[in-house]
């Protein structure tokens, strides 16, 4: 039985003609919402919702967005937070993404605006060890002077509204990877910083510089860390990173980096 079949059944408005309304019987509305938990949310939203006024009741209702929160898991950091609309924290939850466009290299350096550009500047090449990613075959490499790159991300218009990122303040994740080559030493750096709305910044995570002797693993690296307390005001997310190599060898023998991340993160972690 489809779904809308089922919305019919239980809405006997929703049916054409005495006849045919006949052969349809109303459902409680908690029967109603446990069918449209078994339903793609999506469909539940664009479909079963316009069927009748039953189904929008239900559809709009907060205590079927909280019990699908529920069983997918999307548990509330706070408690003492509850949101005014299950429903778009449901989805928010649901949509979790890399707000970093273009992270891996595959759009070459399109997303990304070069602060520094030293030695030979920016470059794309293959991995040179498989990356923990297999789905990674590229990384940006740096050459023998600072070379930096950043995106300044939108988060309104990414979907996160003042209202929301002022009553949840959910955690921001960063999250990137780095390798040296072998022969050459190398240096790398990150800094994120939470802007305000005139991009002034809120708080900044800045750890030290590593540095890489030559002769190295040239293992892949990933440097975490997750955003949390911060005040009011977050509107923006400033990514910058890069380095140099520590030897000036001509070329590309530099910190190589790749698969970024930053993501919203409206739920506890399960």
């Amino acid at each position: 039985m489809s779904f809308v079949y089922a919305c019919a059944v239980c809405c006997p408005s929703a049916s054409n003609g005495k006849e045919q309304s006949d052969k349809f019987f109303p459902v409680p509305l908690e029967i109603l919402e446990e069918i449209f938990l078994h339903v793609p949310a999506n469909q539940v939203v664009h479909v079963c919702r316009l069927v009748c006024s039953q189904c929008k009741e239900v559809a709009d209702s907060e205590s079927l967005w909280r019990e699908r929160c529920r069983r997918e898991g999307y548990n509330l950091r706070d408690s003492s937070k509850t949101p005014e609309d299950w429903r778009l924290f449901y989805f928010l939850c649901k949509k979790r993404r890399n707000l970093l466009k273009n992270p891996r290299g595959e759009g070459k350096m399109t997303g990304w605006m070069i602060k520094e550009n030293g030695g030979d500047g920016w470059k794309l090449e293959d991995v040179m060890v498989p990356h923990p990613n297999e789905v990674v075959k590229k990384n940006f490499v740096t050459s023998f002077q600072m070379c930096t790159k950043e995106q300044v991300i939108d988060l309104e218009k990414e979907g996160y509204s003042p209202t929301f990122m002022d009553k949840f303040k959910p955690d921001i994740k960063i999250s990137d990877w780095y390798a040296p080559r072998w022969d050459c030493g190398c240096e790398y750096s990150i800094l994120v910083q939470l802007l305000d709305a005139k991009q002034n910044v809120i708080q900044s995570y800045t750890p030290d510089t590593v540095f890489f002797d030559q002769w190295n693993d040239q293992e892949w690296k990933q440097k975490i860390h997750v955003f949390r307390d911060y005040r009011r005001g977050v509107r923006y997310i400033r990514f910058s990173h890069g380095g140099k190599d520590t030897q000036f060898w001509a070329g590309w023998y530099g910190i190589r980096v790749t698969d970024s991340s930053v993501e919203i993160c409206p739920a506890v972690d399960t």
